[in-house]
């Protein structure tokens, strides 16, 4: 700071306001100011800047890394914290770093409250996190002290897909389940749901999950099965699941759309692409990232209690990988 105040001929104090955006400087001792820092290469530090704040305006949010819908999420997550004037700060998840890794050293940036998605912590974990600070919980449906929840309607999601296979004509349609990811035990209930309320019989659930590997297993336990057993229509977990479950069957000679339809879940930027065009369940990621930024702030501004789970329904996207059965 002294020495862009040097260059541009005025008083460090006089910097300092230029760059907390305060009162007190001229809007030509702005401009010569700034164009003195831009020529030095300075960049105030934001850190140094928040030691003497009482409040950061920081939000933690906590991703999985290689989670394709988390990336639309955090994107939506931006754009909405910028609205209210908060900074977002990431930390992943990864195979070698934890939940509760990410989630500490979010708290020791100092994060105001924090916004985890799809977490797999436990509901007693997670209530001891919103004893600390604000917590919203997206993408999953906790029932923990203190935590806002924001999710899809995950189970109208599934009846959604089922209806629009059912209206294609299929009666033998499967779901590749999510295991014990968020959100999967809601979507296996809207599968159950949607087939006894269309009076058709409930397949087995294949084994699936949140990656392709796990779409792939799935299309070979489908791939097991005699023709005239096989599903003709497939509901997977997620996008991903879908399209390594595609790829499997694909490969193995059987064609999609012709003789085996297939709806994931999400809306992924990778479905819409036109070599793969696939039907899908979409997830309103502005409206979850929008949400989840709003109930935070409002605890952080306003003093507001934790609130009711916030759902946003979801909507079918039709495309090139589902069709009327042979």
């Amino acid at each position: 700071m002294e020495d862009v105040a040097t260059r541009a001929g005025v008083s460090r104090a006089l910097v300092s306001i230029v760059f907390r955006g305060a009162a007190g400087a001229s809007p030509a001792t702005r401009e010569r100011v700034l164009a003195a820092a831009a020529e030095l290469g300075y960049q105030p530090d934001r850190r140094a800047s928040r030691l003497g704040r009482t409040r950061t305006r920081m939000l933690g949010v906590v991703f999985h890394v290689g989670h394709a819908f988390h990336g639309d999420l955090v994107d939506s997550l931006y754009a909405a914290a910028a609205e209210l004037g908060y900074e977002v700060v990431l930390s992943g998840v990864t195979p070698r770093r934890g939940e509760e890794e990410a989630v500490r050293a979010l708290i020791a940036e100092r994060c105001e409250g924090i916004v985890l998605l799809g977490s797999t912590l436990p509901p007693r974990a997670l209530g001891e996190l919103a004893e600390q600070l604000p917590t919203v919980s997206v993408l999953r449906d906790v029932r923990a002290d203190g935590v806002d929840v924001v999710r899809t309607d995950e189970a109208e999601g599934l009846r959604q897909a089922v209806t629009h296979l059912h209206g294609l004509g299929h009666r033998r349609i499967a779901h590749a389940d999510g295991g014990r990811a968020p959100g999967a035990a809601q979507r296996r209930r809207g599968y159950r749901t949607a087939m006894r309320r269309l009076g058709l019989t409930e397949m087995p659930l294949f084994p699936g999950g949140l990656t392709e590997e796990d779409g792939a297993r799935a299309a070979n336990a489908l791939l097991a099965m005699p023709d005239r057993e096989r599903p003709t229509a497939v509901a997977a977990f997620n996008d991903r699941c879908a399209l390594g479950l595609i790829d499997a069957v694909r490969r193995a000679g059987l064609e999609v759309p012709e003789r085996l339809s297939v709806v994931g879940f999400d809306d992924i930027r990778a479905a819409s692409y036109a070599h793969i065009a696939l039907t899908t369940i979409r997830q309103d990621a502005d409206a979850l990232g929008r949400l989840a930024i709003g109930r935070a702030a409002a605890r952080l501004d306003e003093g507001a209690p934790p609130g009711r789970p916030l759902v946003v329904p979801p909507a079918l996207v039709v495309r090139a990988t589902t069709r009327a059965p042979r």
